[in-house]
C-alpha cells in the first residue's frame, strides 16, 4: 500500500489531493408541625440551618422509566485475535518495523495534522475520516483497519472504527468479532446510545462500532437530522478521538456520497493497475463536498528501489 498524489483533471481537484467519544439528594421536607409543641426538624435540615453543611436545592425523584438514564453506560469488550490479523497482513501493536508500517506512518501523519491542527474544513470535522473506493474489492476495508491500527499506536490519540458499509459490512468479520446492533440501530432508535453498541478491544485506544441490522432506508438514515446529531456527538465527545468510517464503494451505492457530507477527510483506495482513471474521476465527482481528499494506491508493484526498502526492514535492521 502506498500513497500517491495522482491528480485528477477535473478543475478544483488539483488542490484537494495532498498526501495524505442522582443520587436523589433531596433534603426531605420537614414533617408538618404539630399543633401542640415546636415543629420537628430533621437532622439534615437542622445542620443546614446551623451552617454546618452547605445548603442544596431539593431535587425531584426520578420516574421509574428514567432509571435507565441514571445507569452508567459501559461499552462492551471483545478480544481481537492479533495473530490471525498478522496472518492476514494487517498491522498489529506487536508488529516489527516493516514496509507497510512505514507507509502507514507516512499516510497517517498528514491525516492527523489536518484532523486537529487546522480546525474543520468548510465546517466539516477533520477528525472524521471516510475510507472508500470507486469499485468493490479494491481493499478499502483492509486500508481502513490498517489505518485505524496505525493511529491506535499513537500516544496522543484514540480511534473509533465504524463499519459504515451497511449493506455488506466486513469490518467485524475481518477482525473476527461478533455483534448484533450497531450504527443503524443508533440512527433508528434515539434511546440507544453509542456506548450501548460500541465495542472496546484488547488493542489499546481502539474501539469498534458495528454496522448494525441492515436497513433498506440506510441512505435516508444517513441523510437525516439524527445522523447529523450522532456525528456531532462522535466528533466532539472525546477531544483526542479519530473516527474512521469504512464506507461502501462510491460507484456501487449512494451511501458514500451522503456520508461524505459529514466528514472532513476522505481516503480513496485505488487498486493499482486495475481501476481505470475514469472510474476514479467519476467517484471523486460524486463526493465533491469540500472534504479533504487523498488517494492511496493498494496492491501496487514496487518500483526500482522500493524492494530494497522492504528488504531493509525484513532483515531486522534499524
Amino acid at each position: 500500500m502506498t500513497e500517491t498524489r495522482e491528480k485528477v483533471e477535473k478543475p478544483g481537484w488539483r488542490d484537494r489531493l495532498p498526501l495524505i467519544e442522582r443520587a436523589v439528594g433531596s433534603i426531605q421536607p420537614g414533617e408538618e408541625p404539630k399543633r401542640n409543641g415546636p415543629p420537628v426538624v430533621p437532622p439534615a435540615a437542622h445542620a443546614v440551618a446551623q451552617g454546618t453543611v452547605p445548603a442544596r436545592a431539593p431535587t425531584i425523584a426520578p420516574r421509574v422509566d428514567d432509571k435507565k438514564t441514571l445507569t452508567a453506560r459501559q461499552s462492551r469488550y471483545a478480544e481481537i485475535d492479533l495473530k490471525r490479523l498478522e496472518e492476514l497482513g494487517i498491522l498489529t501493536p506487536k508488529a516489527v518495523r516493516s514496509r507497510i508500517k512505514e507507509e502507514l506512518r507516512v499516510i497517517k501523519r498528514g491525516i492527523l495534522q489536518h484532523a486537529f491542527s487546522q480546525g474543520p474544513r468548510h465546517g466539516l470535522p477533520g477528525n472524521l475520516i471516510m475510507v472508500t473506493s470507486a469499485k468493490p474489492n479494491e481493499g478499502k476495508t483492509f486500508a481502513a483497519i490498517n489505518l485505524a491500527m496505525s493511529i491506535a499506536l499513537e500516544r496522543d490519540y484514540t480511534v473509533l472504527l465504524i463499519d459504515g458499509d451497511f449493506a455488506h459490512p466486513s469490518v467485524m468479520r475481518t477482525l473476527g468479532l461478533e455483534s448484533d446492533k450497531g450504527m443503524v440501530d443508533v440512527l433508528e432508535d434515539p434511546s440507544i446510545d453509542l456506548a450501548d453498541v460500541m465495542i472496546r478491544t484488547n488493542v489499546d485506544k481502539l474501539s469498534v462500532l458495528p454496522a448494525g441490522i441492515s436497513n433498506s432506508l440506510s441512505t435516508e438514515l444517513l441523510a437525516s437530522h439524527r445522523m447529523s446529531a450522532v456525528v456531532s456527538d462522535i466528533a466532539q465527545r472525546y477531544h483526542d478521538r479519530v473516527v474512521i468510517f469504512d464506507a461502501p464503494p462510491i460507484l456501487a451505492t449512494s451511501e458514500p456520497s451522503v456520508l461524505a457530507m459529514h466528514v472532513g477527510q476522505v481516503i480513496m483506495v485505488v487498486e493499482a493497475g486495475k481501476t481505470p482513471k475514469s472510474a476514479v474521476k467519476e467517484a471523486l465527482d460524486m463526493i465533491d463536498t469540500g472534504a479533504r481528499v487523498g488517494v492511496v494506491l493498494n496492491r501496487c508493484t514496487p518500483r526500482f528501489g522500493q524492494a530494497q526498502f522492504g528488504s531493509y526492514y525484513n532483515n531486522g535492521e534499524s
